[in-house]
């Protein structure tokens, strides 16, 4: 929490203390992005107001934590790793990649849902036109 507190205050130097070695350059180019946004526009992508933290799921000297966005409802799974006997944030290029692959995996699971979904309407709508083909039929025959 107290890793988006500072990031939330755009304080890249608090968060780095809080964070593993591995994640100096990831949020060296967060710094970055920060600095070349205008002044006048509020970025909340790290609002802590924002985010329900889950409980802990700690394997050895590593740990996972999801964090909820109350806005989109879309949860994240934040690592943290064990170094110099203390948690920290794992905000590095390779756990940031595995949240993207979670992410497009989560995406492509509700697209297959919403095709599933879409086919069981389709195969629904077939069936009801035979059977309305069929009453025709019966009709004419009558």
């Amino acid at each position: 929490m107290s890793f988006f507190d500072a990031l939330g205050k755009k304080d890249i130097e608090g968060a780095k203390k809080y964070a593993t070695k591995d994640s100096e350059a990831m949020l060296g180019m967060i710094q970055m992005g920060m600095s070349m946004a205008p002044k006048d526009v509020k970025d909340t992508t790290y609002d802590k107001s924002n985010m329900e933290f889950g409980d802990a799921k700690i394997e050895g000297d590593k740990a996972t934590v999801p964090v909820k966005d109350k806005k989109s409802g879309g949860t994240t799974n934040y690592t943290l790793k064990k170094e110099g006997g203390a948690w920290k944030v794992a905000f590095d290029k390779a756990t940031m990649t595995q949240m993207g692959t979670d992410k497009m995996k989560n995406m492509n699971n509700g697209m297959d849902k919403m095709n599933n979904g879409m086919d069981s309407a389709k195969k629904m709508m077939e069936d009801m036109n035979r059977m309305d083909t069929g009453r025709s039929m019966q009709d004419t025959m009558h």
